[in-house]
């Protein structure tokens, strides 16, 4: 039997209800709601300000990764660290 029994819960929400009454539940439930849905719009429109305009170009994201890139230069012999141990 843990602390936060179903029973604990059963007995938390009666007290809930005789002191708010169940009118004044419904009406916090539901503004509750829209203030959700309105965090949700306002987080949706933000990001749609804010994401830069993709270039509208011939070639598809996955025709660029899997083009072959080379990188032009020489390389140098690296001398092998001597293990001290």
């Amino acid at each position: 039997m843990g602390i936060f029994d179903w029973k604990h819960w059963l007995i938390i929400l009666i007290v809930v209800v005789l002191v708010f009454g169940t009118k004044r539940l419904k009406t916090l439930g539901s503004d509750i709601g829209e203030a959700i849905k309105g965090f949700r719009k306002a987080v949706n429109t933000e990001e749609g300000e804010n994401r830069p305009a993709e270039p509208q170009t011939g070639t598809s994201a996955g025709d660029t990764l899997n083009k072959t890139q080379t990188i032009e230069g020489q390389a140098q012999k690296v001398d092998t660290p001597v293990r001290k141990d």
